[in-house]
């Protein structure tokens, strides 16, 4: 059985003539011959609205009895039975009375939908569950009835039923609203201009949204592409380097300049899974992002350029922000670089590329620790010392071998130094085994001469190999090793997550894996003291920090009264006490820090 269609009326606030409007509706459809009912609506003593019943007809009102006192709701069963086409249904977010199927009464209209009958409702942007509690700062009034906003959003048709706040108030003054003893106190009250007028902006940035996930699920749907500027959505794109903090302040003034723009952050991490950005500073960027209203994102991709543009296409971009390249003038030589390859690449977005401090100043080399450990590039070094002459003496006993095969035996010892000590043993090992191999194996023998145009290219091509050998054998062993650090970092960092989705506060949660992470005494997030902000003088005090969570034995109470002290921002510390962190630990326990700011901001 096909399930019946949805059509919503949303208001922004009482009186703007939803119910009159969906009223409307139905009188069109019955003119046209389309089986309608009223199963419920409230007129709450209008004479217009009462007067657009007119001959419709009515599934009478079921009776229930609660603490003595008789309420009527909408009889479920009773429209079931009349089965009609399409079916009138007021107050979507409406609470039944108990005793009731269902608690709500957009339950009730689901199983009407999933009986194949059409239902108009109406609802008003204050009883939505996302804006119950930005209308209850606005106005100082608790809705305590909701709608799931996914209820809303399922609806074939959501129309808005407007009004200007002017126009409210005259309609409210005349009457036409409230009885003559509720005016005065809802014009001075609710319905004041500056409160009409922030839930009509609601109402139509809700509506908005909704109308951009129906494009968005359309283009989709027909496989579209191409940029449709409807809205402006400007995306920045984060490398994890210094200069991110200056483009995110950027992108929020170029999307501040359009009305209702989307702020989107990106950051393309590679895509073979090794470490590449500063997971630290990515996450404290993160909370400047989300500070400043946008919303944070992170692809896979080899191709950074590609991977940007399909992000920026994907959520339908119109305008792209880069930093200028960091390479020096040398390395653009050689390649355009992220930013002009993206900018000529870009179609109908529009690409910025943002200077900053960090441009032309070429990308510093991270510090990282050798791919092995000094014990074994120390037993590499000996084998080079010690293994290249004994294989001199061992060939000098083989007198019938050719040059040939002396010279794929030293490779051989080559590749097996490279794999006990690495790159620099190997290269000692392939320079050793060529002198070698020229004193004793290629005429004339004992000199440094070589005779024979064959044996020279021999030669060649054996320090050749012995030094891409050596390389490939080191540089897979550092990427195992960047490997096994990610993979450990990214675990560490998801655990706390895993917490939060058990019902954990993220706060919380954050504070006790950090501990058990790190295998750490006590953990201590403090705060500065709003009387101690802007005085460097004070921060060193212990009664200039507030301990706003902590665990553990002892936790410190001031930044130096742990082993490690790690800032979040101007305000916010992490401390840690048990033992000191490695620089390697360090970065992970800043990307902690950051996400126990934004869990912080996010409880209160």
């Amino acid at each position: 059985m096909p399930t019946g269609e949805l059509r919503v009326y949303l208001g922004a606030a009482p009186g703007v003539g939803k119910t009159y409007a969906m009223l409307e509706e139905a009188r069109r459809r019955a003119a046209r011959g389309t089986d309608v009912v009223i199963g419920l609506v409230e007129t709450h003593g209008r004479p217009h609205t009462a007067a657009m019943i007119g001959d419709l007809e009515l599934v009478p009102r079921r009776v229930l009895t609660h603490r003595g006192v008789e309420f009527t709701e909408l009889d479920l069963d009773g429209v079931l039975a009349r089965r009609p086409e399409v079916v009138v249904v007021d107050e979507l977010a409406h609470t039944n009375v108990p005793g009731s199927r269902h608690d709500k009464r957009w339950q009730d209209v689901r199983e009407l939908l999933d009986a194949g009958i059409t239902v108009l409702t109406t609802v008003n942007v204050q009883h939505l569950e996302s804006l119950n509690d930005v209308v209850a700062r606005i106005t100082g009034t608790t809705q305590r009835e909701t709608v799931p906003d996914a209820v809303v959003r399922a609806a074939e048709q959501v129309e808005l039923v407007d009004m200007t706040p002017e126009a409210l108030r005259r309609r409210m003054a005349h009457g036409n609203v409230y009885g003559p003893d509720r005016i005065d106190a809802a014009l001075g009250n609710y319905f004041r201009v500056g409160n009409l007028t922030a839930l009509r902006e609601l109402a139509l940035l809700w509506l908005a949204d909704t109308v951009d996930d129906q494009l968005g699920a359309y283009r989709a749907q027909q496989g579209i592409s191409d940029t449709w500027e409807a809205r402006e959505r400007v995306v920045v794109a984060l490398t994890g380097g210094p200069e991110g903090d200056t483009l995110i302040r950027r992108a929020a003034r170029i999307a501040a300049r359009g009305r209702g723009a989307d702020l989107l952050a990106v950051h393309v991490a590679r895509s073979d899974g090794l470490a590449g950005a500063d997971p630290a500073r990515l996450a404290r960027q993160r909370v400047l992002v989300e500070g400043l209203g946008g919303t944070y994102h992170q692809v896979l991709g080899a191709d950074v350029p590609a991977a940007l543009l399909d992000f920026a296409r994907g959520v339908n971009a119109t305008q792209l922000v880069l930093g200028a390249s960091r390479r020096g003038r040398f390395a653009q030589l050689f390649s355009r670089g992220v930013g002009v390859t993206t900018t000529a690449l870009s179609g109908p977005i529009d690409v910025h590329l943002v200077t900053h401090p960090e441009a032309g100043r070429g990308r510093r080399a991270a510090t990282t620790p050798a791919a092995l450990s000094r014990r074994r590039r120390l037993l590499g070094f000996a084998l080079a010392a010690l293994g290249m002459p004994a294989l001199t003496l061992a060939l000098r006993t083989l007198p019938d071998l050719t040059l040939t095969n002396d010279i794929l035996l030293f490779l051989a010892g080559v590749v097996g130094v490279a794999l006990v000590g690495g790159l620099w043993p190997a290269l000692v090992a392939a320079l050793g085994g060529s002198l070698l191999l020229n004193w004793f194996f290629t005429p004339p023998y004992r000199t440094l001469t070589i005779a024979e145009a064959d044996n020279l290219l021999a030669l060649g091509v054996f320090v050749g190999v012995a030094v891409a050998v050596s390389w490939v054998v080191d540089v897979a062993a550092r990427r195992t090793r960047e490997a096994a650090r990610a993979s450990a970092d990214a675990q560490a960092l998801t655990t706390p997550a895993g917490g939060v989705l058990r019902g954990e506060r993220p706060l919380l949660a954050l504070r006790d894996r950090l501990r058990e992470t790190f295998a750490l005494r006590a953990v201590s997030v403090l705060e500065l003291v709003a009387e101690a902000r802007g005085r460097p003088d004070r921060a060193r005090d212990r009664a200039a920090w507030r301990v706003v969570a902590s665990v553990g034995d002892a936790p410190a109470g001031s930044p130096d009264a742990g082993e490690t002290a790690v800032p979040v921002d101007d305000t916010l510390t992490v401390v840690l006490s048990g033992r000191r962190l490695e620089a390697a630990d360090r970065r992970v326990v800043e990307a902690f820090a950051a996400q126990a700011a934004v869990a912080l901001r996010q409880e209160r």
